[in-house]
């Protein structure tokens, strides 16, 4: 019984591919080649210099299946055609163009225009990223998904996520879009975790060719020494945070932690040099001194009971320098 069944459902499969197969490709008409490559080529996809294609034409074994790449001024050379224009149409644009050079020496020529390789429409990924570069658009991406392109931001990257057009192809649709028409660039800014969190999807706007996306590092301070967890920690969209707030993020003191012994480390404006801000975690625990607030690039030393000032110097320099120092992100509540 089973295997009855079995060869009835078969036979019944066999049969309506046929009928389909038949219908696809009607009266005296051949089937089309598989396209040579399974690329997210959206049918809006507009082709332009760099961009490399492959022709198919029915009886025209010249030109077909040779990948040809579209000149700088838009063009590509073709056997028995000669140049045809090809930049800034899409491929079915390009396959008609090429159908009516063809109607001269083919009563109903059949062609299909593929996209090998895509080279014509750059998006640049820069900053806190974790993989910055050039990315081809390839059809129709979002903001996110160019993004997920470079793996995404990196520990430090900052809240804002800038991005840059040129006004050929109009100005950004965002609220905060601000233009230069002597330069004809149109920029705005999104926050990040709004965009990656859909929270504002309206944010997650399509990209177009040569369009530009930054994300600045994020504003950073430094707590070190006698804490849980020493290292760089973003401020997120605040201009500055306390030090019981920077305590927390470090996960409190250790055992060995002199708190009446801390210093804020700041940069002096204009110089190398940090001026030394002494601070009692003690009192400010206990209530009795008010809690202190620290700027971006602050460093907040947390020395034991035998640290020195020159043990001190030294985790500045850690600091400076860049060695060892994990950052660390970490949600603060909006101000």
């Amino acid at each position: 019984m089973l295997l009855r069944t079995y060869l009835v459902g078969t036979v019944c499969t066999v049969a309506v591919f046929a009928v389909v197969m038949r219908a696809a490709e009607g009266p005296g008409n051949a089937p089309k080649p598989a396209k040579p490559l399974s690329a997210p080529a959206a049918a809006e996809y507009v082709l332009g210099p760099g961009d490399q294609i492959t022709i198919w034409a029915l009886g025209m074994e010249e030109i077909s299946d040779k990948p040809v790449r579209i000149d700088t001024g838009g063009y590509v050379d073709l056997p028995v055609l000669g140049r045809v224009h090809a930049a800034g149409l899409t491929t079915s644009q390009l396959g008609e163009n090429i159908k009516k050079l063809l109607r001269a020496d083919v009563k109903e020529p059949q062609v299909a225009v593929n996209i090998v390789d895509f080279a014509s429409q750059p998006v640049s990924v820069i900053g806190a990223v974790n993989k910055p570069g050039i990315y081809q658009l390839q059809g129709r991406r979002s903001l996110v998904e160019m993004l997920s392109l470079a793996e995404g931001p990196r520990q430090d990257a900052g809240y804002k996520v800038r991005i840059t057009r040129q006004l050929q192809w109009g100005s950004l649709p965002l609220p905060n879009a601000t233009t230069d028409a002597a330069h004809g660039y149109s920029v705005a800014e999104v926050s990040l975790q709004d965009v990656l969190q859909g929270r504002k999807p309206e944010e997650n706007i399509a990209m177009r060719p040569h369009d530009v996306i930054s994300i600045p590092p994020g504003q950073t301070v430094y707590v070190v020494g006698q804490v849980r967890k020493p290292g760089g920690f973003v401020l997120g969209e605040r201009d500055r945070i306390s030090v019981l707030q920077a305590i927390s993020m470090a996960e409190g003191l250790d055992s060995r932690a002199a708190p009446k012994k801390a210093k804020i480390l700041r940069a002096t404006e204009g110089t190398a040099n940090r001026e030394e801000i002494p601070v009692d975690i003690s009192q400010i625990l206990n209530g009795r001194q008010e809690d202190v607030g620290l700027r971006a690039n602050d460093i907040l030393v947390v020395p034991d009971s035998q640290a020195k000032n020159a043990a001190i110097r030294a985790m500045e320099a850690a600091i400076n320098v860049g060695s060892g120092i994990a950052i660390w992100r970490v949600g603060l509540p909006a101000r």
